[in-house]
């Protein structure tokens, strides 16, 4: 529920969707639909989870594509927080630090008990790539020295080389997340995957209680494990879910990227395009397109929360609409076929 200083109404919004609304004056301005969040199973030792949650890369100033300041990067967890969204995803290396600053000061008056927060290792506050284990423990206090928290709910491997995904071949790695749990500094631990092979090793080798894969519309080779996960009642993160910016309507073969998404060759953008819009026919006449993005990773019954990323109030505002219009068993079928048959082969890049 929207709370502010000043004046407040609801009113019903299109589509039986209620509206927020500020009064200045004699002028009333949209400020937020209100969600309705559903909420899931994540840990033994957590609450429930929201089914979005929110992916916190955008909140430092030094995010790759721009600058936010220390104040809208607040109101946005603030707003999320009203929303009903209570997980947060973060890393030291987003923003070199940053976002984790910023979350912690976001969330320094909210009831610890009522948010979960998921952190990572491997990347660090200074741009370096470090897993010895023997940083595990500082990179781990300097998260909760800038979360302003004394533990973490969870903490990931940050895509990590694919030997320390196996227990059986980094075992030191693995004792040492159990003695921080013992001690309480942390609750679960896991790792941040893009495939099936990495999902599927860390399945099989570990006590690993989260995973955090690539898995979205146009990426769903880590869904062959959701069964696997789930019989283990290990919680499944579902990161990325709008493909970098391709399922939020905003790309196609014509767009020009800057930054991290130069990846991209012409071909890959062309190829890219082409897949949104065979997506886009899929979806039509009764679902737009980022909405039923997430509402597709939400589907499935292993992913615990999605985590899209919210560099705006308009940004949140468009995640949370995906719990309006969930998506029937007859479409998630259509596009399961859809990325069997014409996407899977292509082996797209991320």
């Amino acid at each position: 529920m929207w709370t502010t200083e000043g004046t407040e109404n609801t009113e019903g919004g299109s589509n039986g969707e209620e509206a927020a609304f500020r009064v200045f004056g004699a002028h009333m301005q949209v400020l937020f639909y209100l969600s309705h969040m559903d909420y899931k199973k994540y840990i033994s030792d957590s609450p429930p989870v929201s089914v979005i949650g929110m992916g916190t890369w955008q909140l430092g100033a030094a995010a790759d594509w721009k600058l936010l300041s220390e104040k809208d990067a607040i109101r946005i967890v603030e707003v999320a927080l009203e929303e009903g969204v209570n997980f947060f995803d973060t890393a030291p290396n987003y923003g070199q630090g940053e976002s984790e600053e910023r979350l912690g000061k976001a969330l320094r008056h909210t009831d610890r008990s009522k948010v979960i927060l998921n952190t990572k290792f491997g990347h660090t506050v200074d741009g370096n790539i470090d897993f010895d284990p023997g940083k595990i423990r500082r990179s781990i206090e300097g998260s909760l020295r800038r979360l302003q928290i004394d533990y973490l709910d969870s903490v990931l491997f940050h895509n990590p080389p694919a030997e320390l995904l196996n227990g059986n071949r980094a075992p030191e790695h693995y004792e040492l997340l159990e003695k921080l749990k013992a001690e309480g500094k942390i609750r679960a631990y896991g790792a941040s995957v893009d495939t099936y092979e990495e999902m599927k090793v860390l399945l099989d080798t570990t006590k690993g209680s989260v995973v955090e894969v690539f898995f979205n519309i146009l990426h769903q080779d880590t869904g062959r494990a959701f069964e696997q996960a789930e019989a283990q009642g290990v919680a499944v993160i579902a990161k990325i879910p709008l493909d970098s910016g391709w399922l939020s309507g905003k790309y196609g073969s014509q767009s020009i990227f800057r930054g991290v998404r130069s990846r991209w060759s012409p071909a890959d953008i062309e190829q890219r395009g082409a897949l949104v819009e065979a997506v886009e026919e899929i979806l039509a006449p009764d679902f737009r397109l980022p909405q039923a993005a997430l509402a597709f990773c939400m589907a499935h019954d292993a992913v615990s929360t999605v985590i899209p990323g919210s560099g705006s109030l308009a940004q949140l505002r468009s995640n949370l609409l995906s719990l309006d219009k969930p998506l029937p068993p007859g479409l998630i079928r259509k596009l399961q076929l859809f990325y069997k048959e014409e996407v899977q082969p292509l082996r797209l890049p991320w």
